[in-house]
């Protein structure tokens, strides 16, 4: 679905808890999708010593790579980028074990520091939520990340030996745990996080914006999004709220592993060593004092591959989020560029004339202009029912930078872009006070944009729009007589028009039928 010069990518990220692969289809700056996606837990620091990583999580490792590496041969994948993190760049036989990837696999593991593997988790986070300033935690198996962003740019960042599986195998010695084994746990993540300069207790100042990557949140905001019955089938701006953390933390501690793993949303093969991450990330929103954490499903891997996608940039990140992620869904659908484009115009014409009418401001205009983008999407699914399809692409996708309300919108513009009386039923729990009365307005815009946009020409150039308090008229500018249009906006659009605007509507057009054609 992205053009004939597109290239595969394959990055492998092997950690200390699990390794995956993914494999991306990409045209370089232009647009990107996830083709595919293998995921094995691995847990290459359990047993780790001093002399190193054991023999069987070495076998475990070993047949993981072979497996990644005859994959990517076969899909085939144009390029492959192989990473390793703190389980191999802490184990003292690290360099022998990246020695026999070489020569066994054909794979030269890049070891990434700590610093970073900080800076490309957050470069992953940064092309996805839009951050400003703020700061970026990453807990993964062996290690946790904390980042500091400025003006959108990575500044610093720190690695601790925070991991969750690092932490459970160090300290935890009880089933369910015991408390004494909880105060060790917190003993050691307090010390660890005291070396963050940031992260002081005495020295830290509030700060609003937090984000949260790694595969322990996510499954902390899987767990929330099960308990809030979330309709969205993607934790894309998912916001994680520092009580629903704390209420996980209580629940995970009274459990035993055997009935944690029947928690809904949480992986059953993260269940022994949750806990730890839950308490890491517990403690560094007390001491950053947010009150919520906004996941990211980006990450390392996709901060790996973002470097070489954006690499005509100054700097690897997309100078707007919201709109880059309308247009990548866009065109990886193959949308109808003329169409689309000529829908927004006349959407955005009408918007704006009826501002008086509709009150509405910048945050509705560029919900409507995303809706008018990617209404047709479904079209690559099948026609019928194409507006159905739309908003199921987006809801299963998602859309990058956009919280899950604004998402919900776009996806119930989408639905409602053809027909039906707009209605946010599976989604209300996402919408806010007014939000039907928003949906009602920009999908009769939308609509009436589509029809009048019916014969895919751009036949209408432009309207105007004039009213008083019983009659909306709308005026049709062409040169040429706009019938279709016409006939499809009177029949299609303009009810709906009448209920979002409470006037009777009129529409009619600067040019004269053709007596010669009959129209």
């Amino acid at each position: 679905m992205i053009a004939n010069n597109s290239q595969r990518i394959g990055v492998i990220d092997l950690g200390s808890n699990t390794a995956r692969l993914v494999i991306l289809n990409a045209v370089p700056g232009y647009a990107y999708r996830l083709e595919d996606e293998i995921r094995e837990v691995v847990r290459l620091r359990e047993g780790m010593t001093d002399a190193g990583l054991s023999d069987t999580a070495v076998a475990r490792a070993l047949f993981t790579l072979r497996l990644f590496k005859r994959f990517c041969d076969n899909y085939p994948v144009d390029h492959i980028i192989p990473t390793a993190t703190s389980a191999v760049r802490d184990a003292a036989n690290g360099p022998a074990f990246l020695q026999k990837v070489s020569q066994e696999i054909g794979l030269d593991l890049q070891v990434l520091d700590g610093e970073r593997e900080a800076y490309y988790g957050t470069l992953g986070a940064l092309n996805e939520v839009q951050l400003g300033n703020g700061y970026v935690i990453d807990i993964g198996g062996g290690s946790a990340q904390v980042s500091k962003v400025r003006g959108n740019r990575y500044q610093e960042g720190a690695s601790v030996p925070l991991g969750a599986l690092a932490l459970t195998e160090q300290f935890v010695c009880s089933d369910p745990i015991e408390f004494a084994d909880v105060t060790v746990l917190k003993q050691q993540i307090g010390r660890h996080l005291d070396t963050i300069p940031w992260l002081k207790k005495k020295q830290a100042k509030p700060h609003r914006h937090l984000v949260g990557l790694g595969g322990t949140i996510r499954n902390l905001a899987k767990i929330e999004a099960a308990r809030q019955n979330h309709p969205l089938n993607t934790l894309h701006g998912f916001v994680l709220s520092r009580a629903s953390v704390q209420e996980t933390v209580q629940l995970l501690e009274k459990l035993p592993v055997s009935e944690r793993r029947q928690i809904s949303g949480l992986s059953r093969d993260r269940a022994d060593i949750i806990f730890a991450g839950a308490l890491v990330l517990a403690e560094v929103m007390d001491r950053l004092q947010v009150e919520a954490v906004t996941i990211s499903k980006n990450g390392l891997r996709e901060g790996l591959f973002l470097e070489q996608f954006w690499q005509h940039l100054d700097y690897p990140v997309v100078a707007n989020v919201r709109r880059f992620s309308v247009l990548n869904m866009a065109r990886v659908y193959n949308y109808q560029k003329a169409h689309a484009s000529h829908v927004r115009y006349l959407a955005t014409r009408l918007f704006n004339q009826l501002a008086p009418l509709h009150g509405y401001g910048p945050a509705e205009r560029e919900l409507l202009d995303a809706a008018a983008l990617l209404h047709d999407l479904g079209t690559i699914i099948s026609y019928d029912d194409h507006h159905k399809h739309s908003q199921t692409l987006i809801i299963n996708s998602g859309l990058p930078g956009f919280s899950p309300r604004e998402t919900a919108l776009i996806a119930l513009l989408t639905r409602y872009h053809r027909k039906g009386k707009p209605s946010s039923n599976g989604f209300t729990s996402l919408l806010d006070k007014g939000d039907e009365e928003i949906l009602l307005g920009l999908a009769a815009i939308l609509r009436l944009a589509e029809f009048l946009e019916r014969g895919r020409n751009a036949n209408v150039d432009d309207v105007t729009a004039v009213w008083d308090d019983t009659i909306l008229r709308l005026t049709l500018i062409a040169d040429d007589y706009p019938a279709v249009e016409l006939w499809e906006a009177e029949r299609n659009a303009a009810s709906l028009m009448e209920t979002a605007f409470a006037r009777d509507f009129v529409v009619e057009s600067t040019a004269v039928p053709d007596i010669k054609f009959g129209l």
